[in-house]
């Protein structure tokens, strides 16, 4: 049996295969579900780009029990909060989204063991996500 970062890094590397960016597939399916969201991103290439990163790393980072991980989710979730307060849904979406595309650019590569894999690491994204809310919301009330 394959832990679940040898399952995930099978898939990336099947990605990386495929020559397709994660970003581009992954961005019009968000803006496809919150059109309006689109406006908010100054310079739409150079974020897609990072912030689909960030979130494959931090799940990967989690797969493999980084120390990096959990400052790095508080510091991005007080860095949102300049947006204004972001609906939970469109961070769940987003989780989801970015794994409903690596699905679909993993090709047979992408095993029901796999979407497990990634979707229980999502899970723990978006509780730490959650717990960093609620952190930042009570160290700073009303600081939006």
């Amino acid at each position: 049996m394959s832990s679940d970062a040898e399952l995930m890094e099978a898939s990336l590397v099947a990605i990386a295969d495929a020559g397709v960016e994660i970003h581009e597939g992954a961005f019009r399916r968000f803006f496809e579900a919150y059109p309006d969201r689109r406006g908010t991103f100054l310079n739409l290439e150079a974020a897609a780009v990072r912030m689909t990163n960030e979130t494959i790393e931090i799940m990967y980072g989690l797969a493999t029990d980084e120390k990096w991980v959990w400052p790095l989710v508080a510091e991005l979730v007080f860095t949102h909060r300049s947006y204004g307060r972001l609906p939970w849904v469109e961070y769940e979406a987003w989780i989801a989204l970015t794994i409903d595309e690596m699905s679909a650019l993993a090709g047979k590569a992408w095993t029901p063991e796999t979407d497990t894999v990634w979707r229980r690491q999502g899970e723990r994204l978006k509780a730490l996500i959650s717990e960093a809310s609620d952190g930042w919301d009570k160290a700073m009330p009303g600081h939006i």
